[in-house]
C-alpha cells in the first residue's frame, strides 16, 4: 500500500464561533475537533501528520505538540489562503514519498471509512482525488463540475457560478488526496489574482487538468463532512454524535428507557447488560461493566463502575472513582478518587474524596471525607465491614479499621482499631423546663414589639 501522510488545516481564526477558544479546540463528545480529526487520520493509516497552525492560537500548537510532537506543527504566517496554508508544509514533507491527504480541522464527524474511498481513487489511477458532497443548501459551497465520464474539470466558487453551474448539486468538501510531489508542484504554481488576494487550494484542480491528469471525486454524506464554524453548527454536530452513540449502545445490548436524554463522551465504554436511566451524563473516561445500573440524573467522569453496581439517582462520580461489584452509591453522593469495595454502600448525602472503602462497609448519610486542609489532599481508609454512623466527619489522614464503627455526629481525627467503636461528641445535657420558659419569654417579647 502506498504510504499515507496528512496535512490538517487548523490555522483559521474561527471568528464566527464568537468565542475566545480557538475553533478547533471546541469539543464534540467531550473531545476537541482537532483531536477528533487527528484520531481519524491516524485510523486511516496516515503515518505522518502535520497540522497547519496560526500565530494567533498558541493553544492549538500546544495540542499538536502534545499529540504528535513539536515538529508536527507547521506555522502559516501570514495567512494567505488555503493553498498557501498547505504549501507551508512543503519543506516539512520534502523527504516524504507517498500520498498526502489534505483535510479540514473542523469536521468532527469525519471517520476513517469516509476517507478510504479517496485513497482507493488514487490507487485506481487518479492523480487527484477530491471529496464531494450534496448539501441540502448549496449556497455557500463551490461546485464540482464534472465531465460525462466523471472527470472533475474545475471547482467554481458560488459567487462565480453561471446559472447552469449553480444548478449542480455536487459541492466541494475541501478534502483532497494526491502524491506529495504532484500536490506541492501544483501549489507552487497558484496565483493570488483574485479579489481576496489569496492562494486558493481549489486551484490545484486546474493545475492537474493542465497536465492532462485524471481528477476524480468521491461523494460522501453531508453528515460526514459537516463543519463546525459556528456555535449552532457545533451543537448540530454534537446532536449527530449523540444519536450515533445511543444507537451504538442500544445495538450492543445496553438498556436505556429514554436514550434521547442520555449524553455520552467520545470514549464512553458500557458493557452489554448494563442499564442507563434518564438524564445521565457521561463525561470522558467512564467505563461501566455488565449488570451495573446508572440511575437517573447522575453525572460520571473518569470513573469505573464494576459489574452489578448501582449508582444514583442524582449521584456524581468524579475522576478516580472506582465503584466495586454490587456496591451502591446513592442519591446526592459524590465520589472522587476513591475505590469503593465490593458490596459497600453509601446511599445518601455523602462526600467521599481521596481514599478507599472496603468491601461490605456502610457509609451513613451525611458522611464527609475531610480530605483537604487548604494546601494538600489526604487519604481516608474505611476497612472492610466498617460502619460509619450518620453525619460523621472523617478528618484525613485517617483509617477506620475493619469491622469498626463510628457514632453518629462524630468528628474522627485519629485511626480507629479493627472492630472498635469510636465516639467523639460532648455528653448530652437535659435542662428541665428550659424549652417552655424560652418559648414563653420570646412570645412575650414578640407581643410587646407588636404593640409598638
Amino acid at each position: 500500500m502506498t504510504a499515507r501522510a496528512a496535512v490538517i488545516m487548523a490555522a483559521g481564526q474561527g471568528t464566527r464561533m464568537k468565542s475566545p477558544v480557538p475553533k478547533v479546540l471546541h469539543k464534540v463528545g467531550g473531545r476537541t475537533l482537532l483531536d477528533r480529526i487527528i484520531d481519524t487520520v491516524q485510523a486511516a493509516g496516515c503515518e505522518r501528520i502535520h497540522v497547519i497552525v496560526g500565530n494567533h492560537s498558541p493553544e492549538v500548537r500546544a495540542l499538536v505538540a502534545r499529540r504528535l510532537g513539536e515538529g508536527a506543527a507547521v506555522l502559516q504566517d501570514p495567512p494567505l489562503g488555503t493553498g498557501h496554508a498547505v504549501l507551508c508544509a512543503a519543506d516539512t514533507l520534502a523527504d516524504y514519498d507517498g500520498d498526502v491527504l489534505v483535510v479540514n480541522g473542523d469536521c468532527p464527524l469525519l471517520q476513517a471509512s469516509d476517507l478510504e474511498p479517496l485513497f482507493e481513487l488514487r490507487a485506481g489511477g487518479a492523480a487527484l482525488a477530491i471529496m464531494g458532497f450534496e448539501p441540502q443548501d448549496q449556497l455557500l459551497y463551490g461546485r464540482l463540475i464534472r465531465g460525462a465520464d466523471g472527470h472533475v474539470l474545475r471547482i467554481v466558487e458560488p459567487s462565480q457560478c453561471s446559472e447552469q453551474e449553480r444548478a449542480v448539486r455536487l459541492c466541494n468538501a475541501g478534502m483532497y488526496v494526491a502524491d506529495r510531489a504532484d500536490l506541492f508542484r501544483w501549489l507552487s504554481r497558484l496565483t493570488n489574482d483574485n479579489p481576496k488576494g489569496e492562494y486558493f487550494l481549489t486551484g490545484i484542480v486546474a493545475e492537474a487538468n493542465a497536465e492532462e491528469l485524471t481528477v476524480r471525486a468521491h461523494i460522501a454524506s453531508e453528515t460526514a463532512v459537516m463543519g463546525a464554524d459556528t456555535q449552532m453548527q457545533l451543537s448540530q454536530a454534537e446532536a449527530v454524535f449523540q444519536q450515533r452513540r445511543r444507537a451504538h449502545f442500544l445495538a450492543e445490548g445496553v438498556g436505556m428507557p429514554a436514550p434521547e436524554t442520555v449524553h455520552f463522551a467520545w470514549d464512553t465504554e458500557i458493557a452489554p447488560g448494563a442499564v442507563v436511566e434518564q438524564f445521565v451524563v457521561f463525561a470522558p473516561g467512564v467505563k461501566v461493566e455488565t449488570g451495573a445500573v446508572i440511575r437517573a440524573f447522575s453525572h460520571l467522569e473518569g470513573a469505573v463502575v464494576r459489574e452489578g453496581a448501582l449508582v444514583g439517582p442524582y449521584a456524581r462520580l468524579r475522576p478516580g472513582a472506582e465503584i466495586g461489584p454490587d456496591a451502591h452509591i446513592g442519591n446526592f453522593v459524590e465520589v472522587k478518587n476513591v475505590a469503593v469495595g465490593k458490596g459497600a454502600k453509601a446511599n445518601h448525602l455523602s462526600y467521599l474524596g481521596d481514599g478507599e472503602v472496603g468491601a461490605g462497609a456502610n457509609i451513613g448519610a451525611g458522611t464527609i471525607f475531610c480530605n483537604y486542609d487548604g494546601f494538600f489532599k489526604y487519604r481516608t481508609v474505611v476497612g472492610e465491614g466498617a460502619f460509619i454512623g450518620s453525619n460523621t466527619a472523617l478528618v484525613a489522614p485517617v483509617t477506620i479499621g475493619a469491622g469498626a464503627m463510628t457514632g453518629s455526629g462524630s468528628v474522627i481525627t485519629r485511626d480507629v482499631p479493627d472492630h472498635a467503636l469510636a465516639l467523639e461528641r460532648s455528653p448530652q445535657a437535659d435542662k428541665a423546663g428550659w424549652a417552655r420558659a424560652f418559648r414563653e419569654k420570646k412570645s412575650a417579647e414578640k407581643a410587646a414589639r407588636g404593640k409598638k
